[in-house]
């Protein structure tokens, strides 16, 4: 299962974690994040122990989503070693993100 990341547990869980870290940036009322979603808790499974898989609620962790600026949702940032290595804005295949999980094993 994906982690439920906040403003309160983002610097410990993902810039600091020394894997991969996928974290979906999303909001309950945004469609395409619900289409998203599903994917992303698939990925979590996916990867278990070889990668950290995690969601931000843009609405209840405001203080995180603007420090990286995200403006659309959903936004999926890829970090490596705390710094943002690739992001996808938009939903796109299970297959897109795999891909650049995969590129940062």
């Amino acid at each position: 299962m994906a982690l439920e990341l906040t403003d309160a547990n983002f610097e410990e869980l993902v810039m600091k974690s020394d894997k991969p870290v996928l974290v979906d940036f999303w909001a309950v009322w945004c469609g395409p994040c619900r289409m998203v979603g599903p994917i992303v808790e698939e990925l979590a499974n996916d990867y278990g122990d070889k990668a950290v898989i995690g969601k931000v609620d843009v609405d209840n962790n405001p203080e995180t989503a603007a420090k990286f600026g995200i403006r659309n949702i959903p936004t999926l940032l890829f970090f490596k070693n705390g710094e943002i290595v690739d992001k996808q804005v938009g939903a796109a295949p299970k297959q897109t993100f795999a891909e650049k999980l995969d590129a940062l094993m």
